[in-house]
């Protein structure tokens, strides 16, 4: 036994070796640290966020002009962890300051999190890869060819077809099984039915980021700066209408740095940095609601009302299968597109990684992206999900028999959704988090859904297909020794598939699932070319313009859009510029 757990560690060990030589293999020249950047230097686009919609919008726009890409973190080839999809909780549980991952918690009392790393939200997720449906991008004006055209572009570079080990090919047959119907097999599209989705995880189980699409960019045509903290955008006068003219910046050292639009009408600065980092660093610019500015005695720019509104997360609620039968360790691969919009995916597999590091942790053990160390402890509301409450479900997990944790979580999430909350500064430190409610449930649509996506979750459980992984009747055998400590929700609700029984557990359990979005809305903030309303020369480009999550996960359109945008831009300036056309 000794020599098969040395033999284990030392396997391990050299995967991790070879992760980390993979990993530290990507070296663009022009990716630097923010502190070798010049006091002040002049470009035709500064963008401001390098994640999801930052990198593809930077690669694209550095074809023909000067762009600078600031990102407040660091690189994700630095960290072995992040590219590697068996440590993917081990990132989200890191809540130190050097994390790639940032943790908030929502005033509704639901611990979440937002990306710290060059690469965006497509560094720290769960990595499923689908596109938005027709219907979206007919709502927002989009051009379907060229909404295609990007999506390849994309998904040439990052996005990969996965092949389902037992647990997920049973999940997919247990859908089809209950009608969730038609079968449309391997597919990027959102089709209603059960579908196999793309995944930015290849065979090996190497994370592919937007970081990865910068190998597009034209080296001469762009600097990336890696941990530039932006302070505040800076403005000057057309008249009465504000101009944005430069952004003020700070590097690891505390160093001071200035980033001006070079001379030409035409020249922007572009905000992706998120969906709560655009609005935020709208309002430290004096952008924003007038009254919330003058709390903070931020000098206003424009009175900004929608500034932080429309903030949503799709809540997500999920059930854990302890099995009778070994399963995979897998991420989201498999969904159902239910009619009553609520989409129904799973996860398998116990990750035990962490007990490889060192004596002190050997009983660290972790249900991967459902792990209470990431914040997803869902057996208690969201308002006592305390630390003290974390650490007694991660004591929990050390006490539980390993045949508990061989298992999987059911999980569904509500499409939109139509709950809607707020951001709004708590500070003027842009590196804090603002204050955010998304008011998950508010809205009696989203409620609905998510008890149906719940019964349907139970069906699926007592489905034939899915009958090798989980006990009959959920009679659990005493092995199991589930207890009410059992940091999981089971199938076991009182009042049964009562529909007010369904409703009060998708209140009492909601989670995050990491796609929230909002404050800085198309029609509200900005207009359908992403240009800041009532501001020249500014747009948002990212997941903050967003009324409703696109499909049924959005890291694929949020990239698309990158690229989309980026060429949509070249294009019409190119066309105004041969034509004399002032903007």
């Amino acid at each position: 036994m000794a020599f098969l757990v040395a033999t284990t560690l030392f396997l391990f060990g050299q995967l991790l070796l070879c992760f980390s030589q993979q990993v530290r293999g990507v070296n663009y020249t022009f990716m630097r640290e923010a502190v070798e950047a010049p006091v002040m230097a002049y470009y035709d686009y500064i963008i401001i966020g390098g994640g999801t919609a930052g990198c593809p919008l930077a690669a694209t726009l550095s074809e023909r002009y000067r762009v600078l890409l600031l990102e407040r973190g660091g690189s994700p080839y630095d960290d072995a962890r992040v590219l590697n999809m068996a440590h993917f909780a081990d990132v989200l549980a890191d809540t130190s300051g050097a994390s790639p991952s940032q943790r908030f918690v929502s005033e509704d009392g639901v611990i979440n999190a937002r990306p710290r790393v060059l690469g965006g939200g497509s560094c720290i997720n769960a990595g499923f890869f689908t596109r938005a449906g027709p219907g979206y991008v007919r709502a927002l004006g989009w051009d379907p060819k060229e909404v295609v055209s990007a999506y390849q572009w994309v998904e040439d570079v990052v996005a990969f077809q996965p092949e389902l080990g037992p647990w997920q090919a049973a999940l997919r047959r247990g859908l089809l099984e209950i009608g969730v119907v038609p079968d449309n097999g391997f597919t990027y599209d959102h089709i209603l039915g059960t579908k196999v989705g793309g995944s930015i995880f290849d065979a090996q189980g190497r994370r592919h980021t937007a970081a990865d699409l910068l190998r597009y960019s034209r080296p001469d045509g762009i600097d990336v700066f890696l941990r530039a903290r932006v302070a505040r955008i800076v403005f000057s006068r057309k008249g009465t209408k504000p101009v944005a003219r430069g952004v003020l910046y700070h590097d690891a050292r505390g160093g001071s740095h200035m980033a001006y639009l070079n001379h030409g009408a035409r020249n922007e600065i572009i905000l992706s940095a998120g969906a709560l980092g655009s609005p935020q660093l709208l309002m430290l610019s004096g952008v924003g609601p007038a009254d919330h500015l003058e709390e903070f005695g931020i000098s206003l720019v424009l009175d900004h009302p929608g500034v932080g509104q429309g903030m949503s997360d799709n809540p997500m609620n999920a059930i854990y299968v302890p099995s009778p039968s070994p399963v995979e360790l897998s991420l989201i691969q498999v969904v159902g597109i239910t009619r009553f919009g609520s989409y129904i995916e799973g996860a398998s597999g116990s990750d035990w990684n962490s007990r490889t590091s060192g004596a002190a942790a050997a009983q660290v053990r972790s249900f991967g992206m459902f792990s209470p160390q990431t914040g997803q402890l869902a057996t208690v509301p969201p308002k006592q999900r305390t630390p003290e409450a974390i650490a007694r479900a991660v004591e929990a997990m050390s006490q539980v028999p390993d045949a508990a944790l061989r298992g999987g979580f059911i999980l569904e999430k509500v499409l939109g959704p139509q709950s809607t909350g707020r951001l709004a500064l708590r500070n003027l430190d842009p590196d804090d988090n603002p204050t955010v409610s998304f008011n998950y449930f508010s809205h009696p649509d989203d409620l609905r859904r998510c008890a149906a996506g719940i019964a349907t979750i139970e069906r699926v459980i007592r489905s034939r297909a899915f009958s090798r992984f989980a006990y009959p009747n959920f009679a659990f055998p005493a092995t199991i020794n589930v207890t009410a400590e059992f940091p999981a929700n089971l199938m076991r609700m009182r009042g049964g598939s009562d529909p007010r029984a369904l409703e009060q557990f998708c209140r009492d359990t909601v989670m995050t699932i990491w796609h929230y979005h909002g404050g800085c809305q198309v029609g509200r903030v900005v207009d359908r070319d992403y240009r800041v309303l009532g501001i020249e020369a500014l747009r948002v480009i990212d997941g903050s313009t967003f009324n409703a999550s696109p499909g049924t996960n959005p890291q694929a359109t949020v990239m698309m859009l990158g690229r989309y945008m980026g060429v949509k831009i070249q294009k019409e300036r190119m066309i105004a510029e041969g034509s004399g056309i002032e903007p």
